[in-house]
């Protein structure tokens, strides 16, 4: 576990490491860079999960479970929101059910702490959660990532997936989504993309998940401007900050 600046979460937990390119929005991932840096640091479990491409790290696709992380959540103490898999995604294709099954475990036996799990691939997030039949669990978040409207059907899949709680990631924007529907979707989480290369966002885009948002009566949490510099850039909107959080359904 590592204590985090994420504004929407208190600390991230990463029983899976390492992943591959889905989309446009994992171009410029923060996570690929981190994970090069980290296996520069001598951090075993990150080695051979990246590689220099056009002079920045990009993921190998290779992926590793960590089993001794499993234990990790039974020694907190006190109650925190934990970001699950920042530096992977528990639903990539090669995070077999078996340790899906056994993640899954370890959140149930810890329900005073509430896990966020955010994935780009939430069709495969809803066939293997019927597949195996786990439990809703009130201390589960589920979301996925829309970077444009481009990818709005993953919408779609979330709906379908039994949850406590839905989210929605629209970071990094990188255009339009007018056309999302929110029904069902209890949060919404807004950001531009930051670091190195980072493409802009535009304030309409915000304008029109901020709407979407008072229309579905979803949560609206809007994280950074970004660019190469997002403590310049800031995290105001219309003059204030966004830090609405949701309430889980069961």
């Amino acid at each position: 576990m590592a204590e985090t600046k994420i504004e929407w979460t208190d600390a991230t937990w990463n029983p899976v490491v390492g992943c591959s390119v889905v989309s446009a929005g994992c171009t410029n991932c923060y996570a690929m860079r981190m994970a090069a840096r980290l296996e520069a640091m001598g951090v075993q479990r990150y080695s051979g999960l990246t590689r220099k491409s056009g002079g920045r790290a990009v993921w190998t696709g290779r992926v590793r479970c960590d089993e001794d992380s499993l234990s990790i959540p039974s020694r907190w103490r006190g109650k925190r929101l934990v970001f699950v898999n920042s530096m992977s995604d528990l639903f990539h294709p090669d995070v077999s059910h078996d340790f899906i099954r056994k993640v899954w475990a370890a959140m149930e036996a810890v329900p005073q702490h509430t896990f966020q799990i955010l994935t780009k691939r939430p069709d495969r997030m809803r066939q293997v959660l019927s597949m195996v039949g786990l439990s809703v669990l009130r201390n589960v978040w589920l979301g996925t990532s829309v970077e444009s409207g481009e990818v709005l059907h993953r919408l779609d899949e979330l709906r379908e997936t039994p949850a406590a709680l839905r989210f929605v990631s629209f970071e990094p924007l990188l255009g339009s989504v007018a056309g999302a529907n929110l029904t069902g979707i209890d949060w919404a989480i807004v950001g531009g993309e930051s670091g190195p290369r980072s493409r802009a966002i535009d304030v309409t885009w915000v304008e029109e998940v901020e709407r979407l948002c008072r229309v579905s009566d979803a949560a609206f949490f809007f994280k950074q401007w970004g660019g190469p510099n997002k403590r310049k850039t800031g995290r105001h909107f219309r003059g204030r900050t966004w830090d609405e959080m949701p309430v889980a359904r069961i």
